[in-house]
């Protein structure tokens, strides 16, 4: 009966019960889609070529960017012992950060340090964080930022500190200083991080992270013998401007490396660390021709480097007139930390790593809170505000307590063990021939 029923309406009912069910099929699939896994992302090539080339960029500014830069400020007899250093913590960091350090900084872990899984490098997958390009090469690229920061703190103690001492500093530095922060700010479940910190390329975990233990290191060494009665003017400028032309090319890989993809955000990163840079030379020219009568070559220099410093906590989030902004301010803002604040305190920063990466790095940090706007940067940000200016602040000294006080930790142990400061004779007959047993002619 009720299947006569039922065919009776034949055809029609059946066509219908069928459309329902595929009707009803497509909505639940419609639905349940995005609760579905996205596929993993693949492998691109466009992507990886910019980050190998970002990390060549990188590389070449610690060696050979800074070294020159640092070695043509020095007195002719130090010259080698300071290109040295540089070289030197190439080496010695790259080893440590393949041991542990890269670990420490980009696994899972904690708030404060990341965990052992990549000990050794063991088990490196073939994509990385961002998915797109090779862990290896992500690994080698926060390589390269491992080793320009310790290698910048050098500046401050040029001319008198022990090789043996610098090269225990920088190991321990980079393993309980520098891996740690770098979590804190980039790496998975940091608490700077999580707390909305924006630090797009290292103004926190590089620049005023090499700034303050800087410091630190002029505080403890004390002056060099003779500062203010010797003539200790550079012996090559011409080094220092190769230097900070290398620099400045190479921070595009800084920079717009740190997009970690050939993207838009990597443009507008390139094209605000121009504008920047620029701007910060030129007002240090401008404020140095204003109150000593004449611009200098050291000066410009020194001034594009500090606008390379403060844009780049901001490279990601902000636009070419907010770039224009950060480099008038790094400009003047360094000269007055390089000049004004360094005479005001008395110590002796020689070479000004924190009076312009810290004081820099100070500068670009708060200014990212400032002057980001959401329309170029990450989802969910707003425009600058007093908030994320608050933010900002905290992240900077969270950084600054902990550093100055785990630097100044280090400096103390090494100074008990096996001292830091070179003798008053081998300073003042110059570090090259004491030190490494070698001249430039």
């Amino acid at each position: 009966m009720t299947f006569k029923k039922f065919s009776g309406a034949g055809p029609v009912a059946l066509v219908a019960l069928i459309a329902g069910l595929t009707f009803a099929d497509a909505a639940l699939a419609q639905t349940a889609a995005p609760a579905a896994a996205a596929p993993p992302p693949k492998l691109d090539s466009g992507d990886t070529a910019w980050m190998l080339t970002s990390t060549a960029l990188v590389l070449m500014m610690t060696i050979p960017g800074l070294a020159l830069f640092y070695g043509g400020m020095v007195r002719k007899k130090n010259v080698l012992a300071t290109v040295m250093q540089s070289f030197a913590i190439t080496c010695l960091i790259t080893v440590l950060w393949m041991v542990i350090g890269y670990s420490w900084a980009f696994t899972a872990g904690g708030g404060f340090l990341g965990g052992g899984s990549r000990f050794m490098l063991m088990g490196m997958k073939v994509s990385d964080l961002n998915g797109t390009v090779p862990e290896s090469v992500f690994m080698a690229f926060q390589m390269t930022f491992a080793i320009i920061t310790p290698a910048l703190i050098c500046g401050a103690f040029a001319d008198r500190m022990k090789f043996s001492a610098m090269m225990w500093f920088m190991g321990l530095w980079s393993l309980l200083v520098y891996s740690p922060i770098a979590h804190w700010v980039w790496g998975p479940g940091g608490f700077l991080g999580g707390l909305g910190v924006l630090d797009f390329a290292g103004g926190t975990v590089v620049h005023i992270n090499a700034g303050v233990a800087g410091l630190m290191c002029a505080l403890v060494l004390g002056r060099r013998k003779g500062l203010g009665t010797e003539n200790m003017a550079p012996h090559n400028l011409v080094l220092t401007m190769i230097g900070a032309s290398l620099l400045w090319v190479g921070w595009f890989g800084f920079n717009a490396g740190s997009a970690v993809a050939a993207n838009g955000s990597a443009g507008m990163a390139m094209a605000v660390t121009q504008i920047a840079t620029a701007m910060a030379a030129l007002a240090w020219m401008f404020v140095e021709w204003a109150l000593k009568g004449k611009p200098s070559i050291l000066g410009i220099c020194s001034g594009a480097v500090a606008g390379l410093v403060a844009i780049t906590p901001a490279s990601g989030y902000v636009d070419p007139v907010g770039a224009l902004i950060i480099g008038a301010a790094a400009g003047a803002g360094c000269y007055w930390g390089a000049t004004a604040l360094k005479h005001m305190f008395g110590y002796d920063d020689s070479l000004d790593a924190f009076g312009v990466h810290g004081v820099g790095g100070i500068i670009g940090a708060l200014l990212t809170g400032v002057l980001a706007r959401a329309a170029i940067s990450k989802p969910g940000l707003i425009d600058g505000n007093a908030y994320q200016v608050l933010i900002q602040f905290y992240g900077v000294m969270a950084t600054i307590i902990y550093d100055a006080i785990v630097t100044l930790i280090i400096l103390l142990v090494i100074k008990a063990v096996i001292g830091l400061r070179v003798s008053e004779e081998v300073e003042r007959d110059g570090l090259d021939l004491s030190l490494h047993g070698e001249l430039v002619p």
